[in-house]
C-alpha cells in the first residue's frame, strides 16, 4: 500500500523532538511509524501519522520544514528470513532501496515495515505481482 510519509528537518538540539511530538500529541494526531537520522547537526525526522495533511500543516504553522513523500507499507511475517524475502526481491528486479524502518503498527505475528524506494509505483508492482501483502492500514 502507498502511504503518506512526513520528514521535517530539524536541529540536533535537546528537546528537539519532544517538541514536535509534543505538538502532534496536542492536535490527537497519532503517530504509526517514526525514524530519526542524524548528523552533528541537524537530523530528518521521517514518520507515519494518521493524519498527515493535518501534521504538515501543524508544523509548518509551528515554523518546522515538513513535507509529504510517497512511501510503501508492506506487511511482513515476524519470522526469520521475511525481510530478506522482500530485500532480495527488490534486489532481483532493481529496484533501489532509499532507506527503510519499522512501523509501531501492532500486528499478531507480523511487521509492517516502512520502505522508500526510488520508483514507489514500481516497486509496489513488484510486491503485489511476487505475493507479499501490502499492508491493509497504517
Amino acid at each position: 500500500m502507498i502511504i503518506k510519509q512526513i520528514s521535517i528537518f530539524m536541529e540536533n538540539s535537546a528537546g528537539r523532538l519532544a517538541d514536535i511530538t509534543e505538538l502532534l500529541a496536542d492536535a490527537k494526531i497519532n503517530l504509526r511509524a517514526i525514524s530519526v537520522a542524524d548528523t552533528a547537526d541537524f537530523g530528518i525526522l521521517r514518520m507515519v501519522a494518521d493524519k498527515p495533511d493535518e501534521a504538515v500543516t501543524l508544523l509548518k504553522n509551528a515554523g518546522f520544514t515538513a513535507r509529504e513523500t510517497d512511501v510503501i507499507a508492506v506487511e511482513v511475517p515476524d519470522k526469520p528470513g521475511a525481510l530478506a524475502r522482500i530485500m532480495g526481491l527488490f534486489r532481483d528486479q532493481g529496484i533501489d532501496i532509499e532507506y527503510l524502518y519499522a512501523s509501531l503498527e501492532h500486528k499478531v505475528n507480523k511487521a509492517v515495515i516502512v520502505v522508500k524506494v526510488a520508483d514507489v509505483a514500481t516497486g509496489l508492482r513488484v510486491l503485489k505481482d511476487h505475493g507479499p501483502n501490502t499492508a491493509p492500514s497504517l
